[in-house]
């Protein structure tokens, strides 16, 4: 696309420079609606009068040697760069995780287990000599066998959250991120070769995949105190971590379409296809994201003062702060956040990993519908959540509520929409039009928690987001190995309505006592103990 060339980015970038500062100056004059400190106000005004004379230098903003790249990139805020790539990101990362889920159902030999076992009861419109399974698979593994197989990455996951959020404070969040995605695409490619070996060996990757991939949130988050303002900190963050869902869309169908053809032999082409995009997807972010905008080297001076305003030093995760571990052991609303994050665990990964196991073995779908049907619920939670991250932001901006308002009325409609659509999935029963509305409906309603507990690490502390983020994140990973673990179990050699009923309520019942817990102790105000430099008696006691 051709730039016109009488575009003039600085100038641009220079009203937008303004029109922030004008933005803080107005909402620093308020006494109500505020969530900052005195010392954080004093700061803020400096700040806006930095940027307003920033913004009236007539020189250049940015190192150019005038290439064509480099006037193009001027037009491109480099905080976007990095969200664009970190959804992209966290599109090959649940595109690793997910995609085992489908292929599952292509390499076990599902009909050959049927005729040992009485898997299911037919129900729901299926026959024994149906065409569910439009292959069968080359491997006899039991049902506990693949929950197993499906648990056991995130053993491996668990173990690098705290690890992770550390290393990223301390080294930084961009290498430590790129590398976790890195690691675990050159694992998702073996993964044919482990599972033809055996059990154990695809046991053992799937754990080392895990820990590649458990770096990659706390990471984020520290980058995410780095680079995103605070006006526009629930909009940007929801569009990088959406790529989680948009990551599941795509992975699905997809994995369902490589799964029912021959190319590259079935099954095996879903690893290398999503292996090898992970892999060229780590040279653009080694090339074109940087750590911080300090040392960004194309970055603009006025977006440099978007980016800063609002924002004292601590907000900038910085490297070698002592960690306040007794006060974050101790504090009430971290220990909130910890099984609210669990809570929402639970109910997104029985549908995650579960899903298309109840699409197939219940309603009869068969691997290639299985994909996409899988997918249709991750696509209405990105949408949602995009649209209501905007509506977040706009709340915060404008000075409706505080922002530990905002964060429980959206974690709330996030944990208690979903639990209600699944007393839908329960009455519709065999019913494949209904099941797919409310399992729609449900992920749907869960896109808003990315404006709820999930961005609240970065309220609390934004100097600790990483570590905070570990902390949670490691908690809530137990979720990960334990509802596969719980539906292995309730529906080994007895794949019945009834059963999966009994995987509903206990997904419901999670859902109500974590949400709950979240509006009653919940906070997303600055913590006491989340930043270095404000005293304890400059924290405004307000939620």
């Amino acid at each position: 696309m051709e730039i016109h060339p009488d575009f003039d980015a600085g100038e641009v970038a220079r009203t937008v420079a303004l029109a922030v500062s004008s933005l803080h100056n107005r909402s620093l004059s308020s006494d109500s609606g505020n969530d900052e400190t005195p010392l954080v106000k004093q700061k803020d005004r400096n700040m806006s009068i930095n940027s307003t004379l920033e913004s009236e230098d007539k020189t250049n903003l940015v190192s150019s040697r005038g290439s064509k790249w480099i006037r193009c990139s001027e037009r491109i805020p480099a905080r976007y760069v990095l969200t664009i790539l970190g959804f992209l990101g966290f599109c090959n990362v649940y595109a690793l995780r997910v995609n085992l889920s489908v292929a599952l159902v292509a390499m076990i030999n599902m009909t050959a287990l049927e005729d040992k076992t009485k898997t299911e009861t037919y129900e729901c419109g299926g026959n024994s000599t149906g065409n569910k399974y439009d292959k069968d698979g080359e491997f006899l593994w039991s049902e506990d066998t693949r929950s197993n197989i499906l648990g056991s990455f995130f053993y491996g996951y668990l173990i690098t959250q705290i690890p992770g959020g550390r290393m990223a404070e301390v080294f930084g969040g961009k290498w430590l991120f790129g590398i976790g995605v890195l690691s675990t695409s050159v694992l998702t490619l073996l993964t044919p070769v482990a599972a033809r070996w055996g059990v154990i060996p695809l046991i053992i990757l799937r754990i080392c995949e895990g820990l590649g991939e458990g770096v990659t949130f706390p990471a984020m988050h520290c980058m995410l105190g780095r680079w995103l303002p605070k006006l526009e900190r629930s909009m940007l963050s929801t569009i990088i971590y959406s790529g989680a869902q948009i990551g599941t869309v795509v992975a699905m169908p997809i994995s369902g379409l490589l799964c029912a053809s021959d190319f590259l032999g079935g099954w095996p082409s879903v690893f290398y296809v999503f292996g090898f995009l992970g892999c060229l997807w780590f040279v653009f972010w080694a090339w074109l994201v940087h750590e911080t905008p300090d040392v960004h080297p194309r970055i603009t001076k006025a977006e440099i003062l978007i980016i800063q305003a609002g924002k004292t030093e601590d907000d900038l995760c910085r490297k070698n702060i002592p960690i306040p571990w007794k006060a974050l052991l101790t504090s009430i609303p971290v220990w909130t956040l910890m099984i609210t994050h669990f809570g929402q665990n639970w109910g997104f990964y029985t549908f995650l990993t579960e899903l298309p196991t109840y699409l197939s073995t219940i309603l009869h779908f068969n691997i290639t519908s299985d994909g996409f049907i899988s997918a249709l619920p991750y696509l209405f939670q990105a949408l949602v959540s995009w649209g209501i991250s905007y509506v977040a932001d706009l709340a915060r901006q404008r000075q409706y509520c505080s922002i530990s308002v905002i964060r429980k009325v959206c974690n709330t409609v996030g944990f208690f929409g979903p639990a209600l659509c699944l007393f839908g999935v329960i009455f519709a029963a065999c019913d494949h039009v209904w099941s797919v509305v409310f399992l729609t409906l449900a992920m749907a309603f869960n896109g808003c928690t990315y404006s709820g507990y999930m961005v609240t690490h970065v309220d609390m502390s934004p100097e600790f987001a990483g570590t905070l983020m570990g902390m949670t994140n490691a908690f809530a990973t137990t979720a990960g190995f334990l509802a596969p673990k719980a539906v292995g179990a309730l529906t080994q050699n007895n794949q019945t309505l009834a059963q999966w009923r009994i995987v509903f309520y206990i997904a419901i019942s999670v859902y109500f006592a974590t949400g709950i817990l979240f509006i009653l102790c919940g906070s997303a105000k600055l913590q006491k103990w989340g930043t270095t430099n404000l005293q304890s008696q400059n924290v405004e006691k307000r939620e």
